[in-house]
Order: C-alpha cells, then structure tokens, then sequence
C-alpha cells in the first residue's frame, strides 16, 4: 500500500513502527515525537503503520435491508423513476427515507441505471429485397459538390442491378430530361444484360406523374419514358415521398458520399476520374456479402453460365474486352 503523507505530517511509517514496537509510555512517545498523547495511543496500539480507510464501516441508511429489497424490486419490475420510487417508499415503508439515501441504495444494488433495466427493442432487421432475375435496375441522380474550377455543380447519375448489384455511373452537366436520356443510352449500350425494368423515383428529369403540389399518374409522354418504351424497357416509379423504395441505389449512393468525403480533390476532373476508378473497383473487385462474396461481375458472370438468354453479350471482367 503507498502512503501519501502530508508535508506537515509528524508521523512517517518508520516512526508509527517504532510507536508500536517502543515499550515507552504513551506520554514519553508524545513528548520525543512532538505528537498528541491521542495519536501516540493510536499508533502504539496498531500492527500496521498505514493509514486505515476512511469509509464508514457501516452505512449510513434509513432503509432496513428488508425495505432495501422491497425497494430494488420495484424498480426492476415497475421501472419506477426516482421520484416515484421516492413517493411509494415514504408512503408505504419509511416516511423518513431521503431521496439521496434512496438514490444510493439503488446503486449500491445496481439498478441505479433506469435506462440499462428497461428491456432493449430489437432493431428490425433489413427487409431482404425480392429475389429478381438480372435485368431488374434501380436509377437516381446524386449531387456532386462544387470544384473551385466549376462554376456549378454536377450531377452524378446512377443505375445499379438489383440481382448482381453491377453499377453503372456518369456525371452530368445538369439533371434535366436529356440528361437523363443520355444516360439511359449509354447505360444500355455498356450492360450485357438485357435491361427488362427500370425503377426511378419522381424527379422531372425521369417522369411527369406529379405536377406542382398535386399527384397524378404518369402520362407516358414523357422523354424518359418515351426512350424506355422505344429500348422495350419497363418503367416504374417509387410511391411519392418514400426514397427507401429505392434502397438499392441509395446504398451505393452512401459509399459515393464516402469516396467524397475522404477524399481531397483539385479539380471536377479529379474528382470524375477518382468516381469512375471507384466504380470499375467497385464492379470487378469488391466482393458484395449479398452476392455470397462474389464481386458483381462475378455474380454477372455466373449468370451467363446458367441463364444467357437474359444477356445480349458475354460480361468480361475487363472493361472494353466486347469492343
């Protein structure tokens, strides 16, 4: 044990042993230490020369240990706040009890925490999205910050295959229609996988269901879905105001927010050639546990193996190995 001793202290370890082992009286050890006769008695009737600990030997409550147990219980079975624990026990068992004497009675007993007693509400668990054949894809539009060489910002377009989880991204000048078509296009020339259905949220650049403030059903005149119906692709739309419809691409849209977020870029160059990297890692070289650790081209892969019908040519794990 360390002793801490006061820089005015008259005793030390080696005298309090010397007190204890002297055959002197008390009066003689008081007068050649320069003590009280008191402290001369007190260490001269110890074995140990340290200081003993300051903590009451017994505590301090109003409470007998059987109301201490009723106490306990009604806080684990009734989660009783304090104040209201407070309110029973004065009413029923001891009028006299303190809130602070109470507080601590809880503690020493370890249900002074209300919080860790109360039952813990199991997160629910994310819904597995349906099991789809490839051809299935989720589309949206992602902001990108603004370079100091921009004198705008960007926009970063996004469709990802609900069944290997295979990405496809370009960056755009703006989000408006023709943008959009434009990124359709070049989505269906890139993937080998025949395109079948496209989810899109409401947005004016993909479909012309709502209009200001009241809803209405999509016209089918829109240029997005002129461009779909002309590729023999389906097109759907999420239910207004509700992005987890569109779960899929807003994963991907998160790790996009990642790769911004960590990244220190000098230019919108920099930043569209460090997305475009992203993505063919993305695609050829991060394993998905959605996928059973296979990477989407992989995934895209062994699809072809079985099922080839639903590709209009071979996926390659190199980009540009079908030109």
């Amino acid at each position: 044990m360390n002793t801490r001793l006061h820089k005015l202290a008259r005793t030390t370890p080696a005298v309090r042993a010397e007190m204890a082992l002297s055959a002197d009286s008390v009066a003689v050890l008081a007068c050649r230490h320069g003590v009280s006769e008191s402290t001369a008695r007190k260490w001269k009737g110890r074995s140990s020369p340290h200081d003993r600990s300051h903590t009451a030997h017994k505590l301090q409550t109003t409470l007998s240990p059987a109301q201490e147990i009723v106490a306990v219980e009604l806080r684990r079975t009734l989660l009783l706040p304090l104040d209201d624990l407070l309110a029973v026990t004065r009413e029923f068992m001891c009028p006299t009890v303190s809130r602070s004497g109470l507080d601590r009675c809880l503690r020493r007993h370890g249900v002074g925490n209300l919080d860790a007693l109360k039952p813990t509400k199991p997160e629910g668990a994310h819904k597995a999205f349906k099991a789809y054949e490839p051809g299935y894809l989720h589309m949206d539009v992602k902001y990108l910050p603004q370079m100091a060489d921009e004198t705008k910002r960007r926009y970063l377009f996004v469709a990802i295959d609900r069944a290997t989880r295979w990405v496809f991204v370009a960056v755009k000048a703006d989000k408006t229609a023709a943008s959009a078509k434009a990124f359709l296009n070049a989505l269906h020339k890139a993937c080998a996988i025949k395109i079948v259905k496209l989810l899109t949220d409401n947005g004016k650049e993909f479909t012309d269901r709502l209009f200001a403030s009241r809803e209405r059903g999509p016209s089918g005149n829109h240029e997005f879905d002129q461009l779909c119906k002309a590729l023999g692709i389906e097109h759907r739309l999420t239910k207004p105001r509700s992005p987890q419809t569109n779960g899929m691409v807003e994963r991907f849209n998160g790790r996009i927010s990642d790769v911004l977020n960590t990244h220190r870029f000098v230019s919108g160059q920099d930043m569209q050639e460090t997305l475009m990297r992203y993505t063919a890692l993305y695609n050829h070289q991060f394993p998905q546990s959605a996928l059973k650790s296979k990477t989407p081209i992989q995934a895209m892969k062994d699809w072809y193996k079985t099922h080839p019908h639903l590709f209009h040519k071979k996926p390659y794990d190199r980009p540009g190995c079908d030109k």
